[in-house]
């Protein structure tokens, strides 16, 4: 007599992954970003299709769908001159440009794609991006297995602020921190009536036209070109604008202005994915700079995020005093990465390691370089 078959008896085959590469920006990304960690959920079709719009480039997206459920979306354009066939991931450099990879994609899945893009590129470069990266992370570790070369260089320090630490602290913001920030607001009120907004998805695209007024009145437009401006025509407006086409896009992104008799006078402005909140800009009028307007409205909106429940705030680069104050720590580095194919662009690759290296920060020192 046979016995029954019970599930034990049956092997699970792998997971059958298929990589293909094709014109424009494929509609798999969405899909494959609500599989994301939940820090990448921006990266959706709004946020590269606004990548193109305002910066320019022709599109690619290679996608892999393991037994028919897409599991990796990477969008590329050009980069550099068409004979080097060298790819780049587009996007914006807030918060870091990376591709949505599914939590649980398997190793087949990495290694088609690695595959079909060694047939259509010698190389990408993703980035700036940090060193946990849920996506490059196990990408490089599968580059480096199939004899791709991997260099980076450095960019910058991100800086962290745990907001589950300071909640289970219970005494953020200090005492002392609040007597000061009353006394900088009574002297803001002598300027004028001071009001106070949260903005969220209901307020974009129209608040953008506020931030863009304070950027021209504040010290970036005094003591730079003004290119690195947010919100402005001359600096990254038309990026912002056009992600928050996408209401899943606007429905992340948080900010909160002050006003001086209903003129903007300064503003913060962050975009959440699950409990992590991304810093992206502040700014305020160069007018106020004496009674510390910034300062006053970071710490409103911090603790707007504080009670609304999010765990986390990356801070990104730069300007690492105010955020040392503020409670912030050393999180990753952020670095971009170059990704060249096996063969000649590999052997290529450690020609030029010292070279791509030394073009990043120049501040920093590799301590494997003096072991």
């Amino acid at each position: 007599m046979t016995r029954p078959m019970f599930l034990d008896d049956f092997v699970r085959l792998p997971p059958v992954a298929r990589a293909s590469l094709s014109e424009g920006l494929a509609t798999a990304i969405d899909a494959v970003a609500a599989q994301a960690a939940p820090g990448h959920g921006f990266l959706r079709f709004g946020w590269y299709a606004a990548a193109l719009a305002a910066y320019g480039g022709q599109a690619r997206t290679l996608v892999v769908e393991e037994d028919g459920v897409p599991t990796l979306a990477m969008p590329l354009v050009g980069l550099g001159p068409r004979w080097l066939r060298m790819a780049s991931v587009p996007g914006c450099y807030w918060p870091f440009r990376s591709f949505p990879l599914a939590l649980g994609a398997g190793e087949p899945a990495l290694r088609a794609a690695l595959a079909t893009l060694a047939r259509a590129v010698n190389g990408v470069r993703i980035g700036p991006v940090y060193d946990d990266d849920a996506a490059l992370a196990p990408l490089l570790t599968a580059a480096r297995a199939a004899g791709w070369a991997t260099i980076d260089r450095f960019v910058a320090d991100s800086w962290l602020l745990d907001m589950a630490a300071l909640r289970a602290a219970g005494d953020w913001p200090r005492g002392s921190t609040l007597r000061k920030n009353r006394s900088h607001e009574r002297h803001l009120a002598a300027h004028g009536a001071p009001g106070w907004h949260i903005l969220g998805a209901g307020d974009w695209p129209a608040a953008f036209d506020g931030f863009a007024r304070i950027e021209t009145a504040s010290w970036i437009a005094t003591r730079t070109d003004g290119s690195d401006a947010k919100f402005t025509a001359g600096g990254h407006g038309a990026f912002w604008r056009a992600a928050a086409a996408d209401p899943a896009i606007a429905a992340m992104m948080h900010g909160a202005m002050l006003t001086i008799d209903a003129v903007p006078a300064a503003f913060a402005f962050d975009l959440e994915a699950g409990d992590l909140r991304y810093a992206i800009a502040n700014s305020y009028d160069a007018a106020f700079a004496r009674h510390s307007p910034g300062k006053l409205l970071g710490y409103r909106h911090l603790s707007a995020a504080l009670a609304r429940g999010v765990a986390r705030v990356d801070w990104g680069a730069g300007d690492s005093g105010y955020k040392q104050v503020i409670g912030a720590r050393r999180g990753p580095a952020i670095r971009d990465w170059l990704l060249l194919r096996p063969g000649l662009p590999a052997r290529a690759g450690g020609l030029m390691r010292g070279w791509w290296r030394r073009s990043g920060n120049p501040r920093w020192t590799d301590p494997a370089d003096s072991a």
